[in-house]
């Protein structure tokens, strides 16, 4: 890997930035000044940054993440914060989301540098169950527990969505479980029922279910059996 591009991930500079940092001295490769961003470097060299050492950052991360309200899953739109503001780094710029949740939707957001991990979950052969808590504007109908079951048909939509799974909470909650991931879906399913969503908590994708100890913003790895549980 080229010296600039590495510390270009390893700091959030950019690489003009980079540039006039390795023009200034501050960057030692295996003790040596470095000014070149050509160098070519290996995990194996050991390259400080103004005296603090910079780790290489191993391939296989896999995270879960309480998503915020207000943040989006992608790296930059100019209007919202994304998700990967919320890690440091170098892994900020290592990680993508698996799937994606509105702005407005919180909780379970898995993360990854795995491509092949994440179409284990995100392409639809594979069915990848995910749950939500979902908050209506109204009351629940009787009628909505058969129509999930049976799949809804959307605005501008030609299929009906594939059936899901509903359990009734209260009132005006219900847990949606649903094996599809139709723009806007559990919004639009709702819409055709006639109802609104006013909230959308997603708590399970397959057989990962959202750390409860986990504060909005947070983050763990994954352990072992919950990355294998999609391989």
């Amino acid at each position: 890997m080229r010296l600039d591009k590495f510390l270009a991930e390893q700091s959030g500079l950019t690489r003009s930035q980079v540039g006039k940092t390795l023009r200034s001295g501050v960057v030692t490769v295996n003790g040596a000044v470095i000014k070149s961003g050509a160098t070519q470097i290996s995990s194996a060299d050991h390259i400080l940054f103004d005296g603090e050492l910079l780790q290489w950052l191993e391939a296989g991360q896999y995270l879960m993440l309480h998503k915020p309200a207000g943040y989006i899953c992608s790296h930059d739109d100019g209007e919202y914060p994304t998700v990967y503001q919320l890690f440091d780094y170098p892994l900020r710029n290592k990680l993508y989301s698996v799937g994606r949740l509105d702005v407005d939707t919180t909780g379970l957001v898995l993360l990854t540098d795995d491509g092949q991990w994440s179409h284990r979950i995100t392409s639809p052969k594979f069915q990848c169950e995910k749950t939500y808590l979902v908050t209506l504007a109204d009351p629940i109908e009787n009628h909505y527990q058969s129509a999930v079951e049976q799949g809804i048909l959307l605005r501008g939509e030609q299929a009906p969505t594939k059936p899901g799974k509903l359990e009734i909470v209260d009132d005006y909650n219900l847990n949606l479980t649903i094996s599809e991931g139709r723009y806007h879906q559990v919004k639009r399913m709702f819409a055709a029922l006639g109802n609104k969503v006013v909230g959308l908590h997603r708590w399970r994708i397959g057989a990962v279910i959202l750390d409860e100890t986990l504060d909005e913003g947070e983050y763990r790895t994954l352990t072992a059996t919950e990355v294998a549980g999609f391989k």
